[in-house]
């Protein structure tokens, strides 16, 4: 429900994750040994193995090559689950995995299009696996103000790991820096222009 209140929100695009559109197909084929489950499994794997032979490019040849390798194998596989998800039980576990990859269909191939988009969350999920797993200890911040500051603080330090950046050195100089700084000269204080 919070992601439904951020997509309203003008100018945003929802870009669709594959590992959760994956995570119901797996769990029946683990549960079960669906055949569907087990075809959908396959055919996301094929999107993987794409994905990781493009991992090194820069992001407008990794878009360029998904177009010409991915596209077609997404192509097949969304009409795959249309006939598939018209001939499942409605309200089987198989028809609802389905239903979810077909009713986010334009979000999960959304990355074909952005070189600089991920198949997945998965990047994201791990970084702030942390804060997750810290919540019930932190789950009063002080304030709304303090949970505020304390998302602030984690959202400079995952930034300065993804720009390859010591969230130490980094906070270090920036804590010394920014009482002498010039408004104007505020965005070489972000983590990716960091020296």
């Amino acid at each position: 429900s919070g992601y439904n209140n951020v997509l309203k929100r003008a100018g945003i695009i929802e870009a669709g994750c594959m590992a959760h559109a994956r995570r119901p197909f797996y769990e029946i084929a683990q549960a079960t040994g669906s055949p569907i489950a087990q075809s959908a499994l396959i055919e996301i794997a094929k999107l993987y193995a794409v994905e990781r032979e493009l991992k090194s490019l820069p992001s407008e040849a990794r878009a360029s090559e998904r177009q010409a390798r991915a596209a077609p194998i997404l192509a097949e596989f969304k009409r795959w689950l249309d006939v598939t998800h018209a001939q499942s039980p409605p309200k089987s576990a198989t028809a609802k995995a389905l239903a979810y990859a077909i009713n986010r269909w334009t979000a999960l191939i959304r990355y074909l299009d952005n070189g600089a988009l991920n198949i997945d969350n998965n990047p994201v999920e791990n970084a702030i696996r942390g804060i997750c797993l810290g919540r019930r200890n932190w789950l009063f911040a002080g304030s709304e103000a303090g949970g505020r500051r304390a998302a602030q603080f984690y959202t400079l330090i995952e930034t300065a790991r993804l720009n390859g950046v010591n969230p130490n050195a980094y906070l270090r100089h920036v804590l010394t820096a920014l009482p002498s700084a010039k408004a104007k000269n505020l965005d070489t204080l972000v983590p990716w222009n960091f020296p």
